[in-house]
């Protein structure tokens, strides 16, 4: 379905992408981005994910290239990756219970063109008890993960209902990102 002349550069760090993108069958190389992610205060979520996966598009060269962000957005809040088990254990009590956006930017850039998209999947968390919460903290699968957990894995347990792209819960929303592939597959793009 997605045929590139040359393998995509995937401007990121993320193992779960890269497990996507080896799963569709696209051959691809990792740079990590030298972009630096800086969250303003009062910016949208959505807005946000735009920003850094065009920002980590941008920071890498190569004649296809591939920037994503995700991130947890609640009340206006962005959660981003946590910095420490006291930072994911308060997200998680946080998202217990109720449901939850979880948004995903996406720049492919080929040539000159920059085909941006956006993602949004609605969440919705079981209540949590605090025991729950402190055996998934000894999990330590939230490290690195946008909202203090990983679908994919043990933080299954932690959902009742996914509304949307389950792919981009994980990383890599790849109903965007087959849309992108075809728009610049477009002779005019690139």
């Amino acid at each position: 379905m997605i045929r590139l002349p040359q393998p995509l550069v995937l401007a990121s760090r993320s193992p779960q992408r890269r497990a996507i993108l080896t799963q569709l069958g696209i051959p691809f190389t990792v740079v990590e981005p030298g972009y630096i992610e800086i969250d303003p205060p009062g910016e949208r979520p959505s807005e946000l994910v735009v920003t850094h996966a065009v920002g980590k598009a941008r920071s890498v060269e190569g004649p296809w290239v591939l920037g994503v962000d995700t991130t947890v957005a609640l009340d206006g809040d962005s959660l981003a990756k946590p910095a420490d088990a006291a930072e994911a254990g308060a997200m998680l009590r946080r998202l217990a219970g109720r449901t939850h956006t979880v948004y995903s930017g996406l720049c492919l850039r080929c040539a000159e063109a920059e085909h941006v998209r956006l993602a949004a999947t609605d969440v919705t968390f079981r209540d949590l008890t605090e025991r729950e919460i402190e055996w998934y903290l000894g999990e330590r699968e939230w490290y690195g993960r946008a909202g203090g957990y990983a679908v994919q894995g043990r933080g299954a347990a932690l959902v009742t209902a996914i509304a949307g792209d389950y792919t981009n819960v994980v990383g890599l929303p790849v109903a965007v990102l087959v849309d992108a592939f075809a728009e610049a597959a477009a002779p005019a793009d690139c």
